[in-house]
């Protein structure tokens, strides 16, 4: 009796735990399954961008130089740095004692020479007359005056005639040489040639100019500072063409500077010039966009950060960049999408590397020009991933295309707005 229900417990045992496993097992499959981490799908306006630095300019800079040499004046107050002068305005002056003298003894050189002009203007006319008495002496009676004296009146004007003009050309030298002192002693006024703001002062009161071989630089002026600044960014030449075609359609473009942090500043494209440069096999092409400045915060030479509004879509369903970028593991995915995967691990032939979902990716140095636009067209389709019935990922293909920092735009797949797609595996004692 008791060997037989010994037997009797050790098969209600075994017929238990047999009962027992299958829910036991499931419990441990749930447990053991990965607690991902999600993203939702949105609706809404994607904006494109283009970033970019660059550096705050004038429009213009003037360079205010002095043709004449000398020191500087002390007794006339300088500008200073950042006045804002008008056109004409005395910026400094250099002495003019020399040239004052100088100017002095040319207005005297003048008196003089048309002092001799005039005396030779008075002999010219004295001969003349001689000439006309003798001329008409001979008339009455020719042994009057023999031909030898006349001879001598009428050369005598002749000689007189050239004195006068040579006393007639130097009055002329002497004037020119007065025009000439007088415009050095006005260059020793040094004044604004336009309207605009003093960026730099590269002189200081008592020095010397010396300007006898070279210019010297005494002020920079940017005319216009409050009405208009300039930005000059480099642009990669992959962009160039999106920058271009913003320029085209005006469309806005934002920029910071780190000595406002709170600050957003607006602007537009101006131009974008051919010059390209080429620094380590990289090549850059100068942008420039202008900017308002009636506060004055864009000084010259800031660096700003830079982005330029290349495209825009509005009221579309936007997929997390995170989702597209996720890749996960084999193990993890149902089996009808692992080929997804394991032909990127096997890649092979001409492929190359891998693109964001870890496909391989052909080198495109050795396809044609159409097989690249190709390929590169093909980039558009991706794959995003959410939890199938069984516990493992399931892959969705999407065809993407405006993207921002965040979102991409989504043009093709079964995928809407409010839907939650896998971003990654969610890390313990961090909420999802």
């Amino acid at each position: 009796m008791r060997r037989a229900l010994k037997w009797l417990i050790v098969l209600g045992l075994l017929a238990g735990g047999v009962a027992g496993w299958g829910p036991l097992r499931e419990y441990w499959k749930r447990r053991s399954l990965p607690n991902w981490r999600f993203a939702e799908v949105l609706s809404g306006d994607i904006v494109s961008v283009v970033n970019a630095t660059g550096k705050v300019q004038p429009v213009r800079k003037i360079t205010v130089g002095s043709f004449v040499s000398g020191p500087i004046d002390t007794s006339v107050p300088m500008v200073a740095f950042n006045s804002e002068v008008q056109k004409g305005q005395l910026l400094c002056k250099i002495d003019t004692r020399i040239y004052a003298a100088n100017l002095q003894r040319d207005k005297a050189t003048l008196d003089s020479r048309e002092a001799d002009l005039r005396r030779a203007n008075a002999q010219l006319q004295q001969a003349r007359r001689d000439l006309d008495r003798a001329v008409a002496l001979r008339k009455e009676d020719k042994s009057f005056i023999a031909q030898a004296e006349m001879d001598k009146f009428y050369f005598s004007v002749l000689s007189l005639e050239a004195q006068e003009a040579l006393a007639r050309a130097s009055v002329e030298v002497a004037r020119s040489q007065l025009e000439f002192s007088t415009a050095q002693v006005e260059y020793c006024e040094i004044r604004a040639p336009e309207t605009g703001m003093v960026i730099d002062r590269k002189i200081e009161p008592g020095a010397t100019l010396a300007a006898q071989f070279q210019t010297p630089e005494l002020f920079v002026i940017a005319p216009n500072l409050r009405e208009r600044v300039d930005l000059l960014a480099s642009v990669d030449e992959s962009e160039i063409g999106l920058i271009r075609a913003a320029g085209d359609r005006q469309l806005p473009v934002t920029f910071t500077v780190d000595a406002y942090t709170d600050a957003l500043f607006t602007g537009r494209i101006e131009e974008v010039r051919m010059n390209a440069s080429t620094t380590q096999n990289v090549v850059t092409y100068p942008v420039i966009v202008s900017s308002t400045n009636p506060d004055l915060k864009l000084l010259p030479g800031m660096t700003a950060s830079i982005s330029f509004e290349v495209d825009e879509r509005k009221g579309v369903t936007k997929v997390p960049n995170a989702a597209l970028r996720f890749f996960p593991n084999p193990r993890q995915v149902r089996l009808a999408d692992r080929p997804l995967l394991e032909g990127a691990a096997r890649g092979g032939g001409n492929q190359e590397g891998t693109d964001e979902e870890g496909r391989a990716v052909q080198s495109e140095r050795s396809l044609s020009a159409t097989e690249r636009a190709e390929l590169r067209r093909k980039r558009s389709i991706r794959h995003v991933w959410v939890p199938d019935e069984g516990g493992l990922l399931r892959a969705i293909e999407v065809e993407t295309g405006l993207s921002d920092s965040q979102h991409t735009e989504l043009t093709r797949g079964e995928v809407k707005a409010g839907d939650r797609l896998v971003i990654g595996l969610q890390l313990p004692g961090l909420a999802n």
